[in-house]
């Protein structure tokens, strides 16, 4: 017998029968030395049977993880702009670091320079963090 070429390019190896044993069972690999499953029993990865279930289980557990990671900070987040008070040492999200001056229901006037009394107005949300509580 010699090599021959299946319909899909695969190659089907040498049987052992030209070696000088007819009752040799023959062995089908593909191109790079794998089973291409023609034959005896089934080829199956490092999980098994089980890839597919454990894969989707695996996204499941990422996307529950980040929704309740996410909830958690959103929760940090809104407690401390709700403590916000006067004289609190503040990081706006521009870089911008100031002392709260006035508290309205939106905005946050911040006082940023002593010397010269410059104060802005930015939105409570653009409050990145408090830097220094002074308030006690």
């Amino acid at each position: 017998m010699t090599s021959l070429f299946t319909t899909n390019e695969q190659i089907v190896t040498l049987t052992l029968g030209q070696f000088g044993d007819e009752n040799a069972p023959t062995t089908n690999t593909g191109a790079d030395g794998s089973p291409n499953g023609e034959g005896g029993g089934a080829a199956s990865g490092p999980f098994g049977d089980n890839f597919f279930p454990m894969l989707m289980l695996l996204f499941v557990g990422m996307i529950v993880f980040s929704f309740f990671g996410g909830r958690k900070q959103k929760k940090r987040r809104a407690s401390m702009l709700d403590s916000l008070a006067n004289r609190d040492e503040v990081l706006t999200r521009g870089g911008v670091f100031g002392t709260i001056v006035e508290i309205k229901p939106d905005r946050v006037v911040l006082k940023v320079d002593e010397s010269s009394n410059t104060r802005i107005t930015v939105l409570r949300e653009s409050i990145e963090q408090v830097t220094a509580d002074t308030s006690n």
